[in-house]
């Protein structure tokens, strides 16, 4: 099976909530994997080698995927309400700021993980969490 018609299978048999799940998780896994270790790091040349050693992309991944969430929250069609969009629309460009320190070198890994379990569990139909 191609991948394009691997794609247009998940995207037939899927709702968007179920695929925006699934990329969220997907984009969790990536940041756990650095998350703390990268935090706690006491230098900003530790924290640019773990950036290189992988968490660079998974950041672009995370800011990319807010950026279509955000185009989408700001389509007149989209049925959310009103209130909730406002509130992803002002999370999306929080999730641009942070990751832009990020990548700079600061710290503000973990929030951006937290904020990621937060919306996951609410598109799963669950209370967020404690922070882990």
């Amino acid at each position: 099976m191609s991948i394009n018609a691997y794609k247009k299978t998940i995207r037939e048999s899927e709702s968007p909530r179920q695929i925006e799940r699934r990329i969220f998780s997907r984009i969790i896994g990536g940041l756990e994997r650095d998350a703390r270790r990268f935090d706690r790091s006491e230098t900003r040349s530790d924290r640019l080698s773990i950036l290189s050693d992988g968490l660079r992309q998974t950041l672009t991944d995370n800011q990319a995927f807010w950026t279509a969430l955000k185009f989408d929250l700001a389509t007149p069609g989209n049925n959310l309400p009103a209130a909730l969009r406002a509130q992803l629309l002002s999370i999306s460009l929080w999730v641009d700021r942070q990751t832009a320190v990020v990548l700079g070198g600061g710290t503000g890994v973990m929030a951006l993980l937290d904020v990621n379990r937060n919306i996951a569990a609410g598109l799963s139909g669950q209370a967020p969490g404690p922070r882990g």
